[in-house]
């Protein structure tokens, strides 16, 4: 799986992007506002991990989560 932080633009937030190996989107939440989104793709459970992760990248850059 594979994460990307993409950077907003004026009223635009950040937004986070979860992408499989064939680099289908399966999920797109706001930096700030994870919820429900890894809750509804089953991964509720490692929420810490994903967001410590995007808050760590620069914007724009992918990165390969093992999970």
């Amino acid at each position: 799986m594979y994460l990307i932080k993409v950077k907003g633009v004026a009223k635009i937030p950040d937004y986070v992007q979860l992408r499989d190996e064939a680099f289908t989107l399966l999920a797109y939440f706001r930096v700030d506002r994870p919820d429900k989104s890894l809750d509804k793709i089953g991964l509720g459970d490692k929420l810490d991990y994903i967001m410590q992760i995007a808050q760590e990248i620069p914007f724009g850059q992918i990165v390969k989560l093992e999970l």
